[in-house]
Parts: C-alpha cells; structure tokens; sequence
C-alpha cells in the first residue's frame, strides 16, 4: 500500500539530498575533465577542461501563471571528457492538469502535488566512454513514493564496464533485500525498450517506481542508488580516457545517439510529467544530445 503523504521535514530532507548529490556528483566529474591533462584527443582541439555553468528557472505550471510553484537549476556542462552533460535538480509543487491527473496515483480526488528529484545524462566525446542517465525523485500526491534508476548506453558493449555498473546498483540494491536487483533490472530493462525498433536502448541497470514500503527505507534506498551511480560511472570513465578512436567510430556514435532521442521523445514517461506539469522545457530536454545523426 501507499504510505501517506510525506511532512514538510520529509520533504526537505529529500529536497536537500537531492542537491548535495548534484553537488558531489558536478565536483566528480570536473575533476574527470581535468584528469584528461595531457592526454591526446584523436579528433579534438584539444579544449580546455569543462565547467558546469548554472542557471535557475522558476515555474509557472500548466493550469497558468500563479496557480503553480517552485522551479530548479539546470547545470550543464560541455567539456573535453563530457560533450554535453546535465545534472538538473527541481523541486515543484500545484496542481495536475485535468487531462494528466488520472494518470498519477492518488491524484484523481486531489490534484495537488510535490515533486523533487536529481535527473542526470551524460554524453561523452569519445565513442569508446558510455553515456549515461541517472534519475531518482520524491513524488507526494495524496500518496507518497520514491522512483528513479540508471542505465547505461556504450556505443559498443564492454563487458568490463557493464559489469561494473551493474555490480555496483546491486550491491545497493541487495542491502535492502535479494529480490530488489532482479526485479529492477528487469524493470529496467522492460522500460528501456525501443518497441518500434525492437532493441534496448543500452545494456541497462535499474528502474523502479511508486516505491512506497516505509519512507525511511524508501529514502536510504534512493539515497543508495545514487551513491551506487557516484562510485561506479566515474571509475568507467576513467577506464577509457586514454583510448584512441576513429571518425567511423564517431559516426557510429552519432546514429546511436538517435536511439537516445526516439526513446526520450517517443517513450519516456519523465520528458512526458515535465512537459505536462509545465515544467521547465530546456531542462526537460536537457536529456538530448548536442550533435546526433540518422542514417
């Protein structure tokens, strides 16, 4: 069953967690651009290391201005290591269009709502690095609940570098029981489907949603993927940062980087809340790659 509705220091505590791992995880990856010293970029001028530059937004939501709150900032950076990557945090609250609120639990007798959440994609330079996305949110209606996961997307499977991943969200997953990983993984990998091409979008990790057992295991749950996501992705960039790549591999990049675009604009249920609770467009489609390409 659904826990009630999470108290205002509730809230807060997931609002500030949410924050603080955006901060860690910006620090993280600057210190990954600045690694790269010295180390030969076949197809690059040889730029000098990226820098998030950030930007608030405030909201007004889909039922006019006024009648909804809150807003967010968006930290993108475009770097050496990181072509484009996004760590954007929001905290939003008003009311379900009337059109959206049978979608959402508990919000067909009471259309107000909470939001918060970190939501994060990384798109690399090198076609040997893999991209990434990583999400978790805090969602309150007249239910409470916790969702999000991570995934992964190379260009060419690495064995080494799935392995890490996986390993690391199951060692979190597992802390909380032996069923979470299997079930999540295979959430995970149900969601990130592209059904009109009938492949994945990448070699996966794990989704989960309206997690609502007990707030506080809820809570350590999600603030434990995140960590999982902190340890594991920047030991597989590091992993690959010296390696040499050809323009048939770039090219290769971009027409995988389509894929990214159709499942985000096609499937993903989290562009699809943004744009219907109005929010931020620009951060919602922050997701999307700088340069991508068709066949």
């Amino acid at each position: 069953m659904p826990h009630s509705p999470s108290s205002a220091d509730q809230r807060n505590a997931a609002k500030a967690w949410f924050e603080s791992l955006r901060d860690r995880i910006c620090s993280a990856f600057e210190a990954l651009e600045d690694s790269l010293q010295g180390t030969p970029l076949d197809l690059l001028d040889h730029p000098p290391a990226g820098r998030f530059e950030r930007r608030a937004w405030q909201r007004d939501g889909a039922n006019g201005p006024g009648s909804d709150g809150g807003g967010g900032v968006t930290s993108v950076m475009r770097g050496r290591v990181f072509e484009k990557v996004g760590v954007n945090v929001s905290t939003v609250y008003g009311e379900f269009s009337e059109a959206f609120r049978d979608q959402i639990p508990g919000a067909q007798k009471d259309p107000r709502f909470w939001a918060s959440g970190i939501s994060l994609v990384a798109h690399m330079q090198s076609p040997r690095i893999p991209a990434v996305h990583m999400n978790t949110r805090h969602i309150v209606t007249t239910h409470g609940w916790f969702g999000g996961g991570a995934d992964l997307t190379p260009m060419a499977p690495d064995d080494a570098d799935t392995a890490t991943f996986h390993e690391a969200l199951k060692d979190a997953c597992d802390r909380f029981g032996p069923d979470r990983y299997p079930r999540f993984k295979e959430w995970c990998d149900r969601y990130f489907y592209l059904p009109h091409r009938k492949e994945p979008r990448g070699v996966g990790g794990i989704f989960y949603d309206q997690l609502s057992d007990d707030w506080d295991r809820d809570f350590a749950f999600t603030k434990a993927v995140g960590e999982a996501f902190l340890d594991a992705y920047p030991r597989i960039v590091r992993r690959h940062l010296s390696e040499s790549w050809t323009l048939a591999d770039r090219e290769h990049q971009l027409v995988r980087r389509g894929r990214y675009v159709e499942f985000n604009l096609l499937h993903d249920r989290g562009t699809k809340f943004g744009l219907m609770t109005g929010g931020n467009t620009e951060a919602i489609l922050m997701s999307m790659p700088p340069e991508v390409r068709w066949p």
